[in-house]
């Protein structure tokens, strides 16, 4: 688990990077829309350790039974030691904060709305282009978009005296493109990362560069279906007053986006060509993340078997069963994939949840723990010691108690795979 989460963490951080130091230069290239597009990269990144392996060849270990003693038994009242880390439970109430503040301040809003008078409704109902006026709010957050499962459009009570016909249509197209572009999605993925990540620093400078991009891309999409409005759109920016960015919300402007909002007006955006460019550039460096991330995995390809690859596997196997799974009748199998190293020395160990029938924790770091002092004959290719990779399955079982306990010296437990046949001596 602690693997998987760093794995994830430092995929995020260096797409949180990338996005960082491209995304101008993207939109000086292709546009502001394919820039917004590299915004996918973290959001990739974090669910890319839970993807499924590509090109992986285990060799997997007869499994080894741990059975309680005398001596865990004797100690199975004493308490047990904390065995999640302080800083796994850290990050989880931190994230759990985040997400309760995100809920609370999304329920404010919703509060906080009323819905559309129906002379107010009557007048809007051709600027609104098809738009239910039943999802229609009168919100003082407004002009804004409230993203939830149907998206609602937030307007201030004095939306028509506040602005003109011209204006109107303005921020209405603006606000609908939002809803066309599947943008309350997107900021709802990354309020959740933000969620997630709330403790990184690059996470707080990523929040409103993000906010930013996602506007440039929706006034670029606007002013492309409608050129010649221009001058009557950076007018409406001008002249309207902007809300501080805020959870859930999408809002008409943010006063800080305002300069990069009117330059990109002003500047020519780059034709249909280089907009596809762009994407299909995106698309190549999504897809090369993802090989990327996986060939950065512990994961080895699947050796060349004419190679006559070979894994030998020396192992003390004498894990102890901790006092507070037996005290809690905790059992089955804890499946660890485990990276052997050239020298024989162990690498990186990962619990496999989907080969193990148990998730007790005390199990687990048992397991892990002892798996850490084992030792492997490493597997040899091309007569030179190579790194290898093994699937152990551990067996926790207090119900398969002997009758009777037969003390036998300890000894050595050895393992020998060649070439995928298993033989096992003692």
């Amino acid at each position: 688990m602690d693997a998987l989460l760093l794995r994830g963490l430092s995929f995020a951080t260096a797409a949180l990077v990338l996005v960082l130091l491209a995304r101008r230069s993207a939109r000086r290239a292709f546009g502001a829309g394919p820039a917004f597009g590299l915004w996918a990269l973290p959001a990739l990144a974090l669910v890319l350790p839970c993807l499924p392996e590509l090109h992986v060849h285990w060799f997997t270990l007869p499994a080894i039974r741990i059975l309680p003693d005398a001596v865990a038994g004797s100690v199975a009242t004493a308490p047990a030691p904390a065995s999640t880390p302080w800083l796994r439970w850290s990050w989880l109430a931190g994230t759990a904060t985040m997400a309760l503040r995100l809920i609370a301040h999304y329920l404010r809003l919703r509060r906080q709305g009323r819905r559309l008078p129906a002379a107010m409704a009557a007048r809007l109902r051709h600027e609104l282009d098809g738009f239910d006026p039943r999802r229609v709010r009168l919100h003082p957050a407004g002009p804004a978009l409230l993203w939830a499962p149907r998206s609602l459009l937030l307007l201030p009570a004095d939306f028509l005296e506040r602005f003109d016909a011209s204006e109107r249509r303005m921020v209405l197209r603006h606000e609908l493109t939002h809803l066309h572009r599947g943008d309350a999605l997107w900021s709802l993925v990354a309020e959740l990362a933000f969620a997630l990540l709330w403790f990184h620093p690059l996470a707080w400078l990523a929040r409103s560069r993000f906010r930013l991009d996602q506007e440039l891309a929706c006034d670029e999409r606007v002013l492309r279906d409608t050129p010649h409005d221009e001058a009557r759109y950076a007018h409406t920016l001008l002249h309207s007053a902007g809300l501080s960015p805020m959870p859930a919300l999408i809002p008409w402007l943010a006063e800080p986006q305002l300069k990069e909002r009117l330059t990109m007006i002003q500047h020519h955006r780059p034709g249909a060509l280089r907009r596809r460019a762009g994407f299909i550039a995106l698309a190549a460096l999504l897809a090369g993340g993802v090989v990327v991330a996986q060939a950065a995995t512990d994961n080895p390809p699947t050796p060349d078997h004419t190679a006559t690859p070979s894994l030998n596997d020396v192992v003390n196997a004498n894990p102890r069963y901790p006092a507070a799974a037996i005290k809690n009748h905790e059992q089955g199998t804890v499946m660890l994939d485990i990276q052997v190293r050239s020298d024989g020395s162990v690498g990186t160990i990962t619990y496999d949840a989907k080969g193990s029938t148990t998730s007790s924790a005390d199990l687990i770091t048992a397991a892990t723990q002892d798996a850490r002092q084992w030792h492997f004959l490493p597997r040899v290719k091309d007569g030179k010691p190579v790194d290898g990779y093994a699937r152990v399955p551990i067996t926790f079982s207090i119900d398969d108690l002997p009758s009777k306990k037969i003390e036998e010296p300890a000894s050595e437990h050895k393992v020998i795979i060649t070439q995928g046949h298993v033989q096992q001596e003692s």
